[in-house]
C-alpha cells in the first residue's frame, strides 16, 4: 500500500493517479486505490482540500498526482447577472459547494436545490464534470478569531465589559 503524508509542489512526471469526487477530496484520511488498483492511504493535514492537479509523495518516494473525477453535477444559468447572484446567495445560505464560473455556478446534482433554483428562474442543466467549488471566504476552513477557541462552535470571542457598557 503506498502511504502519502505530504503534498508537494507540481512535478513534470508522476508514478500513480489518484481519481476522487470532491467529497472525498475533502477527507484527511482516506484509504482508496490509484488508478492502476493499488491500495493507497492518506494522512494529510486536516482542513485542506485536495485539488485536481495537485501532486503528493508516498513514503516510499512515489509521486501522484491527483485528479477531480467526474460526478453529476448541476449547471446552473440565469438570464441577467442579478439573478445568478441571488441563485448563489441562496446556495450559500444553505452551506452548499458551488463552483463559479464565466455566467454559470455548478453544484452537486440535488433535486431539492434543483427544485429551488427553477422557483428563482434559473436553468438547472445536468453533467458529469470534474467539481472544483469555491474553497470559502476564509480559505479551506482556515480563519480563526482573536485568541484561541476555548471549545469547538466558538462564533465570536466576547470581552467582559465593566458595568454601564463601557
Amino acid at each position: 500500500m503506498l502511504i502519502v503524508q505530504r503534498r508537494i509542489p507540481p512535478q513534470p512526471a508522476f508514478d500513480a493517479e489518484l481519481a476522487l469526487p470532491f467529497e472525498q477530496r475533502q477527507k484527511s484520511r482516506l484509504r482508496t486505490t490509484v488508478s492502476g488498483g493499488e491500495e493507497i492511504g492518506l494522512f494529510l493535514e486536516r482542513g485542506a482540500v485536495l485539488r485536481g492537479g495537485e501532486f503528493l509523495r508516498a513514503d516510499d518516494g512515489r509521486v501522484v498526482r491527483v485528479v477531480a473525477a467526474d460526478e453529476d453535477l448541476f449547471e446552473v444559468r440565469c438570464t441577467d447577472p442579478g439573478a445568478l447572484a441571488r441563485a448563489a446567495y441562496h446556495l450559500g445560505n444553505r452551506h452548499t459547494p458551488v463552483e463559479v464560473g464565466a455566467g454559470w455556478l455548478r453544484i452537486g446534482a440535488d433535486e431539492v436545490l434543483a427544485g429551488m433554483l427553477h422557483g428563482l428562474g434559473a436553468t438547472v442543466t445536468a453533467l458529469r464534470a470534474p467539481f472544483e467549488p469555491e474553497a470559502g471566504a476564509y480559505g479551506a476552513g482556515r480563519h480563526s478569531h482573536a485568541g484561541d477557541a476555548k471549545h469547538a462552535g466558538v462564533i465570536h470571542d466576547f470581552i467582559a465589559r465593566a458595568p454601564g457598557g463601557a
